[in-house]
């Protein structure tokens, strides 16, 4: 099997990462085609239940299949949120909603002060939907659009960050990711990097993306949408079935010898082998997998389980086998979970590292669902039933178009 070692001789510009500290994740929640909560995302993981259904988002005559979050059409903002109404806005207060999560950022702040309390968003399309029905309803004359529309509140990248650091409370350092695909697991770096610069003391990261009729009809467009629920690593893969999803984690700098969940490292890489397609060795995703090792200070076959990004096309999950293959070697048990809630595109990061922590704390991995028979050109060992065991370490893979990739490994600390 590889070891570090090998990984410094292979990546000769991953010389100079050293292992870094461990970030302990205080308290988490998700939101996605499975219900609010860790609760029903670990429900529909543990009982194989797909939040897949036939296209019914509205004005999308698509013959696909979508995760989408059930009841947002008809739960607005309470009214002092009013400026800020969305259904992307709508999602990330419904998932803010869940776990206790609220409290246990009033309590951070108690502890810190809300200026030391950053919030670091991604997103991939934040409040496009809002754009898209203004311009149907722009002055058909001088083709203004709505007077009513707030670009700032609503469409701004920006918007999703603002918006919650406005629900928290917080004052800190408050920024917004977009870097497609890998946005939500990118926020951990960057809220590692600003607690080890003293920026803050405590960061809430968090990844939104919802449905709207650019992203179902782009990727349309790209021909990679499947007309049936996506079968990721199969072999008979036809493309993605889009998902919308929410979720939060509160950061804090560990304490020495304190046990619990934990960000133990990160790995980012750009490789810009193409506009919407990975270099087809994984090159750019196999460096971001080692540095985040390196990072770390872990070995290769401390890993026990990969979240695989999965999107089930076919050129990203053969990429993404071969550098799983190159970085941990052949064999290695991973799964993806796109079968069970869609591909949250900004918001994919995160429900893969959050999914990651439900794992280390419910002792299981779950399987690709909707795979049926693994591509025989695969050298992962991707998991069609669920495995009951004790995790130490989850690697959580996020690839983007443009080749922004980014890789998380969660796991226990010490």
């Amino acid at each position: 099997m590889p070891a570090l070692i090998d990984l410094r001789a292979r990546y000769p510009e991953l010389h100079a990462v050293r292992p870094g500290s461990p970030l302990a994740i205080r308290h988490y929640t998700l939101t996605n085609a499975l219900g609010a909560g860790r609760a029903a995302s670990l429900e529909g993981l543990r009982g194989r239940r797909s939040g897949l259904r036939p296209c019914d988002f509205p004005g999308a005559g698509l013959a696909t299949w979508i995760g989408r979050v059930a009841g947002l059409e008809t739960a607005p903002l309470p009214a002092e949120l009013a400026r800020h109404e969305s259904r992307n806005h709508r999602l990330a207060w419904l998932a803010l909603q869940q776990d206790g999560f609220l409290a246990a950022v009033a309590a951070a702040i108690g502890r810190h002060g809300a200026e030391r309390v950053a919030v670091v968003m991604g997103t991939s399309t934040s409040g496009i939907l809002e754009t898209e029905r203004a311009y149907r309803r722009r002055d058909p004359d001088s083709g203004r659009l709505p007077p009513d529309f707030r670009y700032r509140e609503t469409q701004n990248t920006f918007a999703p960050a603002d918006f919650v650091r406005r629900v928290l409370g917080t004052r800190g350092p408050t920024l917004t990711l977009s870097t497609a695909c890998s946005s939500s697991a990118k926020v951990f770096a960057s809220a590692a990097r600003m607690l080890a610069a003293g920026w803050c003391d405590a960061a809430v990261v968090g990844g939104v993306d919802s449905l709207c009729l650019t992203t179902l009809y782009g990727f349309d467009a790209l021909d990679l949408m499947a007309e049936e629920p996506c079968r990721p690593a199969d072999a008979q893969r036809r493309g993605i079935s889009i998902g919308e999803a929410a979720g939060f984690a509160l950061l804090e700098r560990a304490r020495p010898g304190e046990p619990g969940l934990a960000l133990l490292g990160h790995g980012e890489s750009a490789d810009a082998y193409h506009m919407s397609s990975p270099h087809p060795e994984g090159l750019g995703a196999a460096l971001a997998m080692a540095q985040c090792l390196l990072r770390a200070g872990r070995e290769p076959d401390d890993v026990d389980f990969t979240l695989l990004h999965g999107t089930a096309t076919r050129a990203n999950d053969s990429a993404e086998d071969r550098a799983l293959a190159d970085v941990l070697g052949p064999g290695r048990p991973c799964s993806s979970i796109k079968g069970w809630i869609g591909h949250t595109l900004g918001a994919a990061g995160i429900m893969n590292a959050l999914v990651a922590c439900l794992c280390l704390e419910e002792r299981f991995a779950p399987p690709s669902l909707q795979t049926r028979q693994v591509d025989p050109t695969f050298v992962g060992r991707v998991l069609l039933t669920e495995e009951r065991r004790p995790l130490r370490t989850v690697l959580s893979n996020a690839f983007g178009f443009g080749g922004s990739n980014a890789c998380l490994l969660l796991g226990w600390h010490p």
